[in-house]
């Protein structure tokens, strides 16, 4: 098992991409503190499955977008099961619209909870992980990390932003042979609990829609697990001499 031994922490773990994060890594053997904001049951639902798999779990309700609450989470999980060896940092929000119509408080929420959130949750794991002189830290990023799209531009600010961040520390961090990556996933068959934030959906030509999926040269969406795949890539020693970098997972839709 790839990750036996190791401790990791992901935000966003009740459902879609974060939910099957959580299970591959069970898989792998990593021991878990799993994060919601507010979907207790769900969270629930995903660490007693996890437990099946015969790993350590520990859930905590708490919103990232806020630094004592991070903090708190933090201490909590290492009190809990001893250290944080992987960081999974996959909470976002995504909301589509013309900038003229983003109001200042949807701006700075949405940097809240997609960027100042993984700076908060980096200095709380970092400690650790450099007295330990081993860790692996792996930011959630999009699309949006990459290119700029119309109606994307807090989305865009943010996670470029993010990109930015992960380069840094893992300047900052590779003398503690601490790793810094982020996973870019393109558009990826999940449920939709905001619909929303994606207003480009709305006219009938709808996300995984024939029309939808000619835009994709491999002719699919991603799968939940094809992203979670790539985070454990980056979650393993098989990426030990990688840092600083992206893995874009976009069934070709965009090549650098």
């Amino acid at each position: 098992m790839r990750l036996e031994g190791k401790t990791a922490l992901i935000t966003g773990a009740s459902r879609n991409i974060g939910r099957e994060v959580a299970l591959t890594f069970a898989r792998e053997g990593a021991d878990l503190v799993l994060n919601t904001r507010s979907s207790q049951a769900e969270l629930e639902e995903v660490a007693g499955k996890c437990r099946e798999l015969g790993v350590k779990t520990h859930t905590v309700i708490a919103d990232v977008s806020d630094a004592a609450s991070v903090n708190k989470m933090v201490e909590d999980g290492i009190k809990a099961l001893g250290k944080i060896d992987i960081l999974v940092s996959n909470v976002a929000i995504r909301p589509h619209k013309p900038i003229l119509e983003v109001s200042d408080e949807e701006w700075h929420t949405t940097l809240g909870v997609n960027l100042h959130s993984a700076f908060y949750l980096f200095k709380a794991v970092l400690p650790g992980m450099m007295e330990r002189k081993s860790g692996s830290i792996i930011a959630m990023g999009g699309q949006s990390a990459i290119t700029g799209r119309p109606e994307t531009s807090v989305v865009t600010t943010a996670k470029t932003g993010l990109l930015g961040l992960i380069r840094a520390v893992a300047a900052e961090m590779a003398p503690y042979n601490v790793r810094a990556n982020m996973v870019n996933p393109g558009s990826t068959d999940t449920t939709r609990g905001n619909p929303e934030w994606y207003p480009e959906f709305q006219a009938g030509d709808n996300r995984g829609s024939e029309q939808h999926l000619k835009s994709l040269p491999m002719g699919r969406q991603a799968t939940v697990q094809d992203i979670a795949n790539a985070c454990l890539f980056f979650a393993s020693d098989e990426s030990s001499y990688i840092t600083g970098d992206r893995l874009n997972v976009m069934g070709g839709r965009y090549i650098v």
